[in-house]
């Protein structure tokens, strides 16, 4: 009984400490869990904190990054809408510029039409007048005559009675060994006008026969004035002179028939194209001429500048030989009688400051050769 009782109390004391055991233990681990949650919930705090930290250090890095970005697009985009405006200002100022000289083009080209229109109706009573006409005529025909270098009296002469009949042409051009060439200046106009301006063509038709008519009277009136000559020298054509290149293509393309009429009464038609090619052959030609005509006196005249030069040279070379001698004369002079004057002196100034000298016979003259005074005599020669 009394085993079983301690044994009863040994489990009951047993017991005991292990509750207080599991006590102590759980108060314990509680403490130790407790501890551990405490420190864990400030490192997370501290952990958080920095992230914070971090994230709003972060944060306020883009924040500034994104700012100076805006700014800087602000800025790009201020700067770009001030270039747009000065562009729109420089487009303003050149509108307004542009306008004002397409004003002044506007005006100039009002005047210009007024002084066209001015000449035109000028040009129209020129044309109008068979005496004006003719005045015109002449004058584009002294243009192309000075365009071509050609000299009035030299080379050409107007308006001139001929030496033998009693006409007289236009112009009368000068040829190589005398020969001459005359031209008149005619330009039959009317018709041609009447034709161009027709709409009809049977008006057509009478105007081209009517114009047909003038050009063929124009060549018979110029064959007819004895312009081709030979008491006169002059070749055996004359120059008709059409001072308007729209007519005379008409004649050539549309009636081609009068062209070579002409040629078989020996009339040449000219524009002013084909005026200023043949002047330019005349020139050409009187140029050759003149200068076949003087090539014997260029020829003449090199022979006697050879003869001269080959004189000139021998006598060059006389010089050169007498410098030669007269340079042997100098040194000879030189290096022997100038020595000698010098080594006499020497003893004069010895003899000045009392120095004791010795003379020979001979020693105070001083020896001259005989061919000397002769070697001066060739100096002063």
């Amino acid at each position: 009984m009394n085993s079983l009782g301690m044994i009863i109390l040994g489990f009951f004391l047993v017991a005991a400490f292990l509750v207080a055991v599991f006590l102590a233990l759980t108060a314990y681990f509680r403490k130790q869990i407790h501890q551990d949650v405490k420190e864990s919930q400030e490192q997370f705090l501290q952990l958080a904190r920095q992230q914070f930290e971090a994230e709003q250090n972060k944060a306020t890095t883009e924040l500034e990054t994104r700012k100076q970005m805006v700014e800087n697009s602000v800025r790009g985009l201020k700067e770009q809408l001030e270039r747009y405006q000065q562009m729109l200002r420089d487009l303003e100022r050149d509108r307004a510029q542009k306008y004002g000289n397409l004003e002044n083009e506007l005006k100039n080209a009002s005047l210009a039409t007024a002084k066209l229109q001015e000449t035109t109706n000028n040009l129209n009573n020129i044309l109008g007048s068979n005496q004006k006409r003719g005045q015109w005529g002449e004058r584009m025909a002294e243009d192309i005559i000075r365009y071509t270098g050609l000299a009035e009296g030299v080379n050409y002469r107007k308006q001139t009675k001929l030496d033998t009949v009693a006409t007289k042409p236009d112009y009368t051009f000068f040829l190589p060994d005398k020969h001459k060439i005359n031209m008149d200046v005619k330009f039959p106009l009317d018709n041609y006008q009447n034709m161009m301006a027709a709409e009809v063509d049977t008006e057509v038709d009478k105007y081209r026969k009517e114009f047909e008519k003038n050009v063929k009277a124009r060549i018979k009136e110029i064959q007819n004035r004895d312009y081709i000559n030979l008491a006169e020298n002059t070749l055996d054509f004359v120059l008709l002179f059409i001072p308007n290149e729209q007519v005379f293509g008409f004649i050539q393309s549309e009636m081609p028939e009068l062209m070579d009429e002409a040629l078989r009464q020996k009339v040449v038609l000219c524009s002013p194209f084909t005026l200023y090619a043949m002047l330019s052959v005349i020139r050409q030609a009187f140029e050759n001429f003149r200068y076949e005509k003087d090539l014997k006196k260029i020829i003449l005249s090199i022979d006697q500048f050879a003869k001269i030069f080959e004189r000139c040279k021998m006598r060059f070379e006389d010089i050169g030989k007498s410098i030669e001698k007269l340079e042997g004369l100098y040194s000879d002079v030189k290096n022997k009688s100038f020595k000698q004057l010098d080594s006499k002196i020497q003893q004069i100034d010895g003899y000045k400051k009392g120095n004791k000298i010795a003379f020979d016979g001979s020693s105070d003259v001083i020896e001259i050769s005989q061919d000397e005074p002769i070697e001066d005599d060739a100096i002063l020669q």
